[in-house]
């Protein structure tokens, strides 16, 4: 399905390494339905113990979940050049994207993105004194049928879970269940959809690299069909495979719920591995505020003895910094929270 660049077959340092993973012990499972103080209690272990679980009885339609995983499977079964009618670029950040099927590329995958709103705004540059801003606006293909509005209709679904979720984490902490809520009045969140092609060679790549997401938290549609997400167990640094119960979602906390909880939750790494012979299909959430919010530690969790952990950053300026680095080398490194730790 696609070549391998023998320059970076003989090169290991672009290999990744074959470690052992423990598969003995699952991410926590949680269930929803369960409207008590337990669940709170079981969101804060999963939250300290791993940044990741698995929620079940979550309210998400099936069917919309089944019909949203056809069409998205159609969409990227499509020719090349059908696909690349709406390609991504630095001017609209947005729609498909793939990685031509190389393995000398980062990563090994094809995706498609869009903002849940439709559109919103996100400051031109990362630096601090330009205040200009700048309208992104969803680009939609014509093919295939259904494609958008299943897609809009999803999207609203998962992001009522993830408001949810989101609430029984700000409970965990103590603080009141909207506490977050005016940081989405104008949000950025982002829904992908990933694809990833058989690969020939897995073990000389991955589908997404190492990472932490940079969002408040990811809610993830897996599929429970060709395991593929990796998570780096915090109790001994071991890669854990994980396997997705079916019809249940996966939730990741992000590097902004790391700051406003002054590290009292942590975003954990993770990656996904590809598989010789069978396609695989991700659908992901991404949380993110609205361009102006100011990302700091939360004020009723800071005090003389647990001081802020992090210097208050603007979202818009940390995601238009990021998303330039998508699509051109930057004279510095790229952003991340630890950039804004503070040295105690």
């Amino acid at each position: 399905m696609g070549d391998v660049d023998p320059a970076f077959i003989q090169d290991p340092e672009f290999r990744p390494k074959l470690e052992v993973i423990n598969e003995a012990e699952g991410i926590p499972v949680i269930n929803l339905s369960d409207d008590s103080k337990q669940l709170v209690l079981e969101i804060g272990d999963a939250c300290k113990k791993w940044g990741f679980f698995q929620v079940i009885n979550h309210g998400v339609p099936l069917e919309l979940r089944h019909r949203m995983e056809k069409l998205s499977k159609e969409f990227f079964h499509q020719p090349l050049e059908e696909k690349r009618k709406v390609k991504r670029d630095d001017v609209c950040p947005l729609g498909y994207h793939d990685s031509e099927h190389t393995i000398n590329v980062r990563d090994w995958k094809e995706l498609f993105d869009f903002l849940v709103d439709d559109q919103t705004v996100v400051p031109v540059s990362s630096e601090p004194d330009d205040h200009e801003v700048r309208t992104l606006i969803n680009q939609w293909p014509e093919s295939p049928p259904g494609f958008r509005e299943a897609c809009k209709e999803y999207a609203r679904e998962v992001e009522k879970l993830g408001h949810k979720v989101m609430e029984l984490i700000c409970l965990s902490l103590g603080l009141p269940a909207d506490r977050c809520r005016g940081y989405f009045t104008d949000q950025t969140s982002i829904y992908r959809l990933n694809y990833y092609p058989p690969c020939p060679v897995p073990n000389l790549g991955f589908g997404v690299q190492p990472h932490k997401d940079a969002s408040f938290f990811t809610v993830l549609t897996p599929d429970y069909t060709v395991e593929g997400l990796e998570v780096k167990r915090k109790t001994d640094e071991q890669w854990v495979r994980v396997q997705p119960i079916p019809d249940a979602f996966i939730i990741n906390l992000g590097d902004i719920f790391q700051v406003l909880s002054n590290d009292a939750y942590e975003s954990i790494m993770h990656r996904v591995v590809l598989n010789p012979v069978k396609e695989r299909l991700s659908m992901l959430l991404f949380f993110f505020p609205s361009h102006y919010v100011s990302v700091k530690p939360f004020d009723e969790l800071v005090n003389e003895l647990n001081p802020a952990k992090y210097k208050a950053h603007n979202w818009g300026k940390f995601f238009a910094a990021r998303n330039l680095s998508n699509f051109k080398k930057l004279p510095r490194e790229n952003l991340v929270i630890q950039h804004y730790k503070v040295s105690q």
